[in-house]
């Protein structure tokens, strides 16, 4: 299963959301089963790290976030099984980039692997990048709670 994180300039959401999937897959001991990777659908942060901040924030909890900013390319919607978008703008340009109904498809917002959040009916990560050193925390929230549910689906599906 090859997953793709999305978000707007992949620096702070979706990198966080690949660093904490890739720790808990490496936890499940399911590497050989899920592959994940992150994206963004603006490209002015191309071969940027990510934010120092949403790196602190991870390392404090124990994740590594590495590499570097990417646009999100054509290849994406066949390579990828699921593209997680972070948000409802990011979704619907993920859909407007889309070549076909089948790639539209693998797409999805990643807080809809919540329950919580679908129960409240907030499925937006949302973006740290003007606020304070807090919200990178609650970026950390989200998308754990969220991978957490993502990944349970993912091993539960017959291989």
């Amino acid at each position: 299963m090859r997953l793709l994180f999305v978000c707007l300039g992949n620096i702070c959401r979706s990198p966080t959301a690949e660093g904490v999937m890739a720790a808990l897959v490496d936890e499940a001991g399911a590497g050989d089963l899920v592959q994940v990777d992150s994206a963004g659908t603006g490209g002015w942060h191309a071969g940027n790290p990510p934010d120092q901040r949403a790196t602190a924030a991870a390392a404090r909890r124990g994740i590594r976030l590495a590499g570097a900013a990417r646009q999100v390319r054509p290849e994406d919607f066949s390579g990828a099984d699921l593209l997680l978008a972070m948000d409802a703008d990011n979704e619907a340009e993920l859909l407007r980039r889309a070549p076909d109904a089948a790639a539209a498809a693998k797409i999805r917002r990643l807080r809809e692997y919540d329950p919580a959040a679908v129960a409240a009916g907030d499925l937006d990560v949302p973006d740290p990048y003007y606020g304070g050193p807090d919200g990178f925390d609650l970026v950390l929230d989200h998308v754990q709670a969220a991978c957490r549910g993502l990944l349970a689906e993912v091993l539960a599906r017959p291989r």
